[in-house]
């Protein structure tokens, strides 16, 4: 073949083209305006407690948003959960069986491998007085109680499009409960999940392993959504359905990753108990994993994986690798599967320690945080994103 001038000009142009890196591109799609959009938007139900209307409400919303994306092969998985985080006052003003409307509960110890206590502890617990609340439109969105009965949890999946039989598993559960509007906990992890997929589920975007993105119910009450996934899905894994369709419902678990309050690092309580107001310089995201689980060398492997990308792609904050993941839902997964957590503090040595005045009280809410705090948030989106790109093969069409 005989080449011309421009023939030549072209393949020489071709050559010392930069290389576009999939990763940092998708990573460069991550937006901050987008990403308080989104927890403005689930703030509008209020703290989303399971049971009620408002956390229903606030599913639907998720679904169609997520449909919104792109992300149209929307699921639920439904249970029923017996229990009641707040029974209604008796005649005589108590409860019987619970503590009393009013009374702040004390923090239930961490599960085994949580970390050993250290350094300034500042008070904990759990609201449960509506009447703290001082904005009156807010009292009136959380009024409602929580009431025994079925439950749902949304998810969507990015199918890839080379091993669709294989997936990793993102998640954040979207309850809340302390009669704010759960900003942090955990509307700050769902948001996250909901960026990404809508980023994964751009029509330019490709990856070879499936991705799927679950928002759990019921964490606050014991990771009953995300055990009623494993229960209902677990022994699908891998099964072509139907049979030559190239189909899989449930593809193999390959990890699961959780999100779990991202925004507030301002570090340890001062003597008198006091929390610094700006987020600390040192602010980094934690990454856990459970150093006494069955799959713990492989959970440590994902977590430095994670590690490496933050260093390559986050913009602010580093990362931080901690062997003490617990109390979220990737807990009932790290026998069965790698499993790490993504959080803004350590959560059994920090946040269990009052690092974060925030926690399930009626100030999580959206106007506490400026943008130090969500850009925290960011830089664990932008970690999340950079390492399954890279672990599900993504590229761009």
């Amino acid at each position: 073949m005989i080449k011309t001038a421009s023939t030549l000009i072209l393949i020489v142009l071709l050559q010392s083209a930069p290389v576009q890196d999939p990763t940092a591109a998708m990573v460069g799609r991550l937006d901050l305006a987008k990403y308080k959009a989104t927890i403005k938007g689930l703030t509008q139900f209020g703290d989303r407690r399971q049971g009620t209307d408002r956390n229903r409400a606030a599913i639907d919303w998720i679904e169609t948003q997520l449909k919104s994306y792109g992300c149209t092969n929307t699921e639920r998985i439904r249970y029923e959960y017996t229990g009641q985080q707040i029974r209604p006052a008796t005649p005589a003003g108590t409860n019987r069986g619970a503590p009393p409307v009013g009374a702040v509960r004390p923090t239930p110890p961490t599960i085994e491998g949580g970390g050993r206590p250290r350094g300034v502890r500042s008070a904990t617990g759990v609201n449960l007085n509506p009447e703290l609340q001082a904005d009156l439109t807010l009292r009136e969105i959380n009024a409602q109680p929580d009431m025994p009965g079925p439950r749902e949890e949304v998810f969507c999946t990015k199918i890839g499009t080379d091993r669709p039989q294989e997936m990793y598993i993102v998640g954040a559960h979207m309850d809340g409960h302390g009669y704010g509007e759960a900003a942090n906990d955990d509307g700050s992890g769902t948001a996250l999940i909901m960026e990404l997929a809508r980023i994964f589920s751009n029509p330019d975007v490709q990856t070879d392993r499936s991705i799927r993105f679950v928002l759990w119910n019921n964490e606050e009450t014991g990771y009953q959504g995300s055990l009623a996934y494993i229960r209902q899905r677990q022994s699908l894994q891998g099964k072509e359905s139907p049979a030559g369709s190239g189909k899989y419902p449930e593809p193999k678990w390959l990890g699961m990753i959780q999100h779990d309050m991202m925004l507030f690092d301002h570090g340890a309580p001062r003597a008198d108990g006091s929390i610094s107001k700006e987020q600390r310089p040192e602010a980094d995201v934690n990454v856990e994993f459970q150093v006494n689980s069955k799959l713990a060398d492989q959970s440590q492997a994902l977590a430095w994986i994670f590690e490496k990308a933050n260093e390559k792609y986050a913009a602010d904050y580093p990362a931080a690798i901690g062997s003490h993941m617990t109390n979220t839902d990737s807990g009932p997964f790290q026998d069965l599967i790698p499993a790490i957590s993504l959080r803004e503090a350590e959560r059994g040595t920090q946040i269990g320690l009052g690092w974060d005045p925030q926690w399930h009280q009626p100030t999580d809410v959206f106007a506490t945080y400026d943008d130090k705090d969500f850009r925290l948030g960011l830089n664990a989106a932008q970690t999340t994103l950079a390492a399954l790109a890279q672990l599900a093969g993504a590229r761009l069409k």
